[in-house]
């Protein structure tokens, strides 16, 4: 990777952690939409997981007296073995499928209904713990699954984001131990990683401030025309693949 492509990965980690941080989600998918531009394929989805474990620890941190622990903790249960049944396709995905997949899956997130769980049981957050962890092996940024879980507990705005932290930091440690275990290589990345967690938290701390003033409605379409453009150029990157050369 060029200096400039690692300059971009840390500035957008601050920035899409300062998302996070005022909504609870968005941040990761944009992160790893940007990362999938610049980084190699089968370095992308590890790499962004130890970036978000130090973004929602943080984030976990700044609102650890806010946090729900009985959901966080059935959401934990559920992520353990969805990490390892996730890590098993992993390993075996060409780098086309994962850019075609992980396009098509932001658009779905972005533009698509995601399923509501009426009077769910905080016992649902094992269930949204293992489909949650299970695809983030594979496509990276997967909060919107737990999320949509989450907000059917109808929690206060500080309780949601505080709680939505700690079951993504669950759901990013258990992917890392099975990458580790799979013998990825963290190392040649550590400085990469180490500078993209310290401009996360700084983030973070910007956007408990700054962007909770922000119109939510002008950002929700700010967001989502952003995630479009970057997912569609996964997709064409991903289509041509499949192409002759």
């Amino acid at each position: 990777m060029s200096a400039a492509s690692q300059v971009l990965l840390i500035v957008v980690s601050l920035a899409t952690s300062a998302v996070s941080a005022a909504f609870g989600l968005g941040g990761g998918m944009m992160l790893i939409a940007v990362m999938a531009q610049v980084m190699p394929i089968p370095a992308l989805v590890p790499v962004h997981g130890v970036v978000q474990m130090g973004s929602n620890g943080g984030r976990a941190l700044v609102l650890l007296p806010h946090v729900n622990w009985i959901a966080a903790l059935w959401y934990a249960l559920g992520a353990v073995a969805g990490a390892v049944l996730g890590g098993v396709l992993a390993v075996n995905l060409p780098a086309e499928i994962v850019r075609l997949a992980l396009g098509l899956f932001i658009l779905w997130i972005v533009w698509g209904r995601m399923p509501r769980f009426e009077r769910a049981p905080k016992r649902a957050m094992a269930g949204a713990g293992f489909v949650a962890t299970g695809l983030s092996m594979v496509f990276g940024a997967t909060g919107p699954i737990g999320a949509a879980v989450l907000a059917a507990l109808r929690l206060p705005r500080r309780t949601f984001v505080a709680t939505q932290a700690v079951t993504a930091l669950s759901l990013h440690v258990f992917k890392i131990a099975v990458f580790g275990f799979l013998g990825f290589a963290f190392a040649p990345w550590t400085g990469l990683i180490l500078a993209m967690i310290a401009s996360g938290f700084i983030g973070t701390l910007i956007g408990t401030r700054l962007l909770a003033r922000m119109s939510e409605g002008a950002f929700r379409y700010g967001f989502r025309l952003l995630m479009t453009v970057l997912a569609g150029g996964l997709v064409l990157r991903g289509l041509a693949g499949f192409l002759p050369a």
